[in-house]
């Protein structure tokens, strides 16, 4: 009886050893076909119940395999150069530009590339949210520069990479942001240019080649932190950026061409293709083309505020809609009817300030260059010292020599070409009635003197006090209208 026991002992011993057995080489079959090994197992000794050597491969590939993970470190450690914190500026993300925020990061410069934190990176790594990743740069085809107009902080320096992103880098430390610079460029420089980097597909390819599944998932991820580029876009951008180079040459040398080609202002103008303007004109050319000494735009202006502005309150002093005014003058210009009583020029300081610009913009002023000192030289005419004269001596030395300033201007006026002195005419013979209705539109001889004096005239060369010249513009302009009658009194039709 004690013998079946034992035999029934030994028994369920032997086949409990077998199970195990099987079910060893069970995982080990299955490990095998889940890392694809190229090798087949061998069968293993049951040593002791319970105990169960390691599989010993001697194909060298799965030795390696087994141990890759604890011979060599991760990437990132081998190929970390330099950290730090420096003020960091994106002012580019994919060609488009940003605003330029300056900020405090913890910058980590690897072989290929560039990630900022907000905070150390062992830190960054220990508080870092669940997905939450940093920012990376490649550096792969970058390029590198200093950049002092970029930011008016001393040590700046700008790196641009092959995606369109731009950021600035900086630190007051001199000898800080120098290391930076250079550690950085070297990073770049061994690197190939171009974009696609192949350094990258090499490692992969090792990785590949070394079959670690570990390695390669470490490797995986680190090259997700980066941020992904739009493969199609970029490609895109690539092969065209040669193209576009050559496009802009094209373009400019079409340019060039047509600039060397072009016809002359007088071919275009006896063609019909560009018209003679008003403004901008000389005085007599445009009363030529009209068959007038006084333009046609002078006179229409002069009609409408006489019509219904001689009692605005400051006019010729208040500027008009500087849009409004330059419709008008383009209007002018394409010589197209003019209907000054239209609602469009409702405001009548529209029309003086295009009356004004018309003045201001003649090449050469209504008092001609040629005369400007001769005016100015007979408005200062003065008698002799009169210190010891009594008060009516004195009133009739000043009377005298207005009277030698009125005929000294006069004879100056009649000597002017028949444009110019006609068209002085009709418009100082509007300003007197200007002068009349003072007391509604507060216009005096002295405030329409400011505003016409420069306008009217001026020296070819300011190379005199400027201070001098206008208040000499000032009391020309005075002159003429205070003694409109004498100095135009004979030439009246």
């Amino acid at each position: 009886m004690q013998k079946s026991t034992n035999s029934d002992t030994s028994v369920e011993t032997l086949n409990s050893t077998r199970q195990g057995t099987g079910a060893v080489q069970m995982r080990i079959k299955n490990a095998n076909s889940h890392h694809d090994r190229l090798s087949q197992s061998k069968s293993m000794i049951l040593t002791d119940v319970g105990k169960i050597t390691e599989p010993i491969s001697r194909h060298r590939r799965n030795h390696s395999q087994h141990v890759l993970k604890d011979v060599i470190p991760p990437l990132e450690q081998l190929m970390v150069e330099k950290e730090g914190y420096l003020q960091k500026a994106k002012i580019a993300d994919g060609g488009k530009k940003l605003r330029k925020n300056w900020s405090t990061s913890w910058v980590v410069l690897s072989s290929r590339k560039i990630e900022f934190y907000k905070e150390s990176k062992q830190q960054a790594l220990s508080n870092m949210k669940t997905g939450h990743k940093p920012e990376s740069v490649d550096l792969c085809g970058a390029q590198i520069e200093w950049a002092k107009e970029k930011s008016s902080r001393k040590n700046v320096f700008q790196i641009t990479t092959v995606s369109g992103n731009e950021f600035l880098l900086q630190s007051d430390i001199d000898f800080i942001i120098l290391d930076w610079f250079h550690a950085i460029k070297n990073a770049i420089d061994r690197l190939p240019k171009d974009s696609s980097c192949p350094s990258r597909n090499l490692e992969l390819f090792k990785i590949q080649r070394s079959s670690s599944t570990e390695l390669l998932s470490h490797c995986d991820s680190d090259i997700k932190e980066q941020k992904p580029e739009h493969r199609k876009s970029l490609m895109f951008r690539l092969h065209h950026s040669a193209s576009d180079t050559s496009d802009k040459n094209r373009v400019k040398s079409r340019l060039k061409k047509f600039i060397t080609r072009r016809p002359s202002l007088k071919t275009l103008q006896e063609k019909g293709l560009i018209k003679d303007q008003i403004f901008g004109s000389h005085l007599h050319t445009v009363c030529e083309r009209e068959n007038s000494t006084v333009p046609r735009f002078v006179k229409q202006c002069i009609e409408a505020v006489e019509k219904r502005g001689l009692d605005v309150d400051g006019i010729y002093r208040v500027s008009g809609n500087l849009a409004t005014i330059q419709k008008l003058r383009f209007i002018v210009n394409q010589e197209e009817k003019l209907n000054l009583d239209d609602s469009q020029w409702e405001d009548i300081h529209v029309v003086t300030g295009a009356l004004k610009m018309f003045f201001r913009e003649l090449p050469e002023p209504l008092f001609p260059y040629s005369f400007f000192e001769q005016f100015v030289e007979a408005i200062i005419l003065e008698g002799g010292s009169l210190k010891s004269a009594s008060l009516s001596q004195k009133q009739d030395a000043e009377k005298q020599d207005n009277n030698t300033r009125i005929e000294a201007v006069k004879s100056l006026v009649q000597k002017l070409p028949p444009p110019n002195r006609d068209t002085m005419k009709v418009l100082f013979g509007h300003l007197t009635k200007i002068v009349a209705k003072a007391s509604k539109n507060l216009m005096s001889t002295q405030s329409l003197g400011i505003v016409f004096g420069p306008t009217l005239l001026r020296a070819e060369n300011e190379t005199g006090n400027m201070a001098i010249h206008m208040v000499y513009q000032n009391q020309i302009a005075e002159l003429m209208l205070s003694e409109f009658s004498k100095i135009f009194g004979s030439e009246e039709d």
